[in-house]
C-alpha cells in the first residue's frame, strides 16, 4: 500500500526534525540544524534496509519513490527560501556572500561540462570505443 511509503516518510521527517532541533540546542542556535538532511538520510537508509524489505517492496516502494522524489525539490525550495530571508535580515555581507557563491557556481557549470566531456572522450579512447560528439 502506498500509504506505508507516506508513513515512512513522515516518520523520517519527525525524527529528523527532532534531531535537528536537538542539534540546534546543543550548538546554541535557535534553529533546526540539519533536520531535513537527517530525514533524507533516514529515508534512504530505511529504504535500503533489509529489515524493512517487505515495507519497501511493491506499491509501498512506489509510494516511497514517489514521495522521495517529491520531497527533495520541495524541501530544497523551502530551505532556499529560509536562507534568503535569513541573509536579507543578516545584512549586506550575507547577501553579497550568497550572490557571489551563486555566481561562482553558475560560472563553473561550463568548466565542469567541458571536463566531463573530455573525460568521456579520454575513457572512450582508452577502451577502444569511438568517442567524440
Amino acid at each position: 500500500m502506498i500509504i506505508y511509503g507516506v508513513a515512512l516518510l513522515a516518520a523520517c521527517m519527525v525524527v529528523g526534525t527532532f534531531v535537528g532541533d536537538y542539534l540546534g540546542v546543543l550548538l546554541g542556535v535557535k534553529a533546526n540544524v540539519g533536520g531535513v538532511g537527517m530525514a533524507m538520510l533516514l529515508l534512504v537508509t530505511a529504504s535500503a534496509s533489509t529489515r524493512l524489505r517487505g515495507l519497501v517492496e511493491g506499491a509501498s516502494g512506489e509510494g516511497i519513490k514517489f514521495w522521495g522524489a517529491m520531497y527533495i525539490p520541495i524541501v530544497v525550495a523551502m530551505a532556499a527560501r529560509q536562507n534568503v530571508v535569513a541573509a536579507a535580515h543578516g545584512g549586506i555581507l550575507a547577501v553579497a556572500a550568497g550572490v557571489s557563491a551563486t555566481v561562482v557556481c553558475f560560472a563553473l557549470v561550463p568548466v565542469l561540462s567541458r571536463l566531463s566531456a573530455k573525460g568521456q572522450r579520454d575513457h572512450a579512447d582508452t577502451t577502444g570505443q569511438q568517442g567524440g560528439r
